[in-house]
């Protein structure tokens, strides 16, 4: 302890030293214990000297924490009465409400004991209920784990703690639009080793209580995406991926990760494969979206041994590969996210260390924001419906 209490003294000492020319230059008068010498006899002493030294504004720094999930309570496309609220989660930050179009911003999570968040959701039919899933859903080496899924009744104002809490990490949330009551969650589990509750959950009651409906066939797998048929609620993709990171390496992918899709809300599932015309072998995370405007057409960022961009054009029964190129993606541990253009079934986007899209249904991919004109890494995107 006195070996690390002397290495914070002398780091302190060091910055101290840099201050202190700062202070000369704008003509502050030094302590005397620390005029003939840059080091600092006690604590207290130091306390003295720092209290001396002049502040300046650094300004923002160039990056801040992760933004990991973003809702926007629209009750149908066509309803735009609450479309200049936005509600968006960040890695480390809690919980942030906008109703100026995001303009300006207040937190409205900070009063709860856990403030990783991993996935937003709004009532489609209630627009003042909001759900908050916990747990960063992007597993890298600064991921910072949660304790289950939290509901909102007013807006963010107070918030009611609704169970799951051993899944750790909750990357999706969706509900039914035909039934607020029927709430799915995509749980990804811990980050740092096995556990058992990861997977899909189902709640039927309005979240009292959750039935684990999609689990992987071991514990290191658990749910990476999740999407519903935006013209039939009951018709989910999921992901189920299989990954683990330790602190010296990380596995992303195995015999655990796969595609599955449900027509009974869950009921029963099938697992697509390389039958369909997926890639053969283990896969890894895998990224969905469905148009809007024709769920034939599915889309999948697919992590393989070969890694890319696969489409259906019969609702998810068949696949085939139609890219390859750089631009639709990389870092899939740490990305694969993609979304539909609403109205457009041919535009799609993907959202990694750039922004990228395609217009030809994913054949050709092009770059829309780089690192060049803003800070890298994106994790959460909305499209106005």
């Amino acid at each position: 302890m006195r070996n690390l209490y002397n290495s914070v003294l002398l780091l302190a000492s060091s910055l101290l030293s840099i201050g202190m020319v700062n202070a000369q230059k704008n003509g502050s008068k030094l302590p005397s214990s620390t005029a003939s010498s840059p080091y600092i006899s006690s604590e207290k002493a130091l306390e003295e000297a720092l209290k001396k030294i002049p502040k300046r504004n650094l300004g923002p720094g160039a990056m801040s924490g992760r933004i990991t999930a973003l809702a926007v309570p629209f009750t149908s496309p066509e309803n735009k009465t609450h479309s200049k609220i936005i509600y968006a989660g960040a890695a480390s930050g809690g919980v942030w409400k906008s109703l100026d179009a995001g303009m300006r911003w207040t937190p409205v999570f900070d009063d709860q004991d856990v403030q990783s968040i991993g996935a937003l959701a709004v009532d489609p039919n209630h627009p003042d209920v909001v759900w908050a899933g916990t747990g960063e859903g992007n597993p890298r080496n600064s991921h910072n784990s949660g304790k289950g899924i939290y509901k909102s009744m007013d807006g963010g104002k107070t918030w009611t703690f609704m169970g799951l809490e051993n899944t750790k990490t909750i990357h999706r949330i969706l509900i039914n639009p035909n039934n607020s009551q029927q709430i799915f969650v995509g749980a990804m589990g811990s980050v740092w080793g096995p556990n058992p509750d990861r997977g899909v959950y189902r709640s039927d009651d309005g979240g009292k209580t959750w039935k684990l409906i999609l689990a992987g066939a071991n514990a290191t797998t658990g749910c990476a995406e999740l999407v519903m048929d935006p013209q039939n609620p009951q018709k989910l993709f999921a992901n189920l991926y299989d990954f683990e990171r330790k602190p010296w390496t990380f596995r992303s992918g195995g015999p655990g990760s796969g595609l599955y899709v449900t027509y009974d809300g869950g009921n029963t599932w099938k697992k697509l494969t390389s039958k369909q015309g997926l890639p053969e072998g283990d896969l890894g995370r895998i990224g969905i979206a469905i148009p809007r405007n024709n769920p034939k057409r599915v889309y999948a960022l697919v992590e393989a041994k070969k890694s890319g961009f696969y489409r259906s054009d019969d609702g998810g029964e068949t696949w085939h590969k139609v890219s390859d190129e750089e631009n639709a993606g990389n870092r899939p541990f740490y990305y694969h996210e993609i979304y539909a253009d609403p109205e457009n079934e041919n535009r799609v986007y993907s959202i990694w260390s750039q922004v990228s899209v395609s217009e030809d249904g994913g054949e050709h991919w092009k770059i829309l924001a780089d690192w060049g004109a803003i800070h890298p890494d994106h994790h959460a995107f909305l499209i106005h419906p």
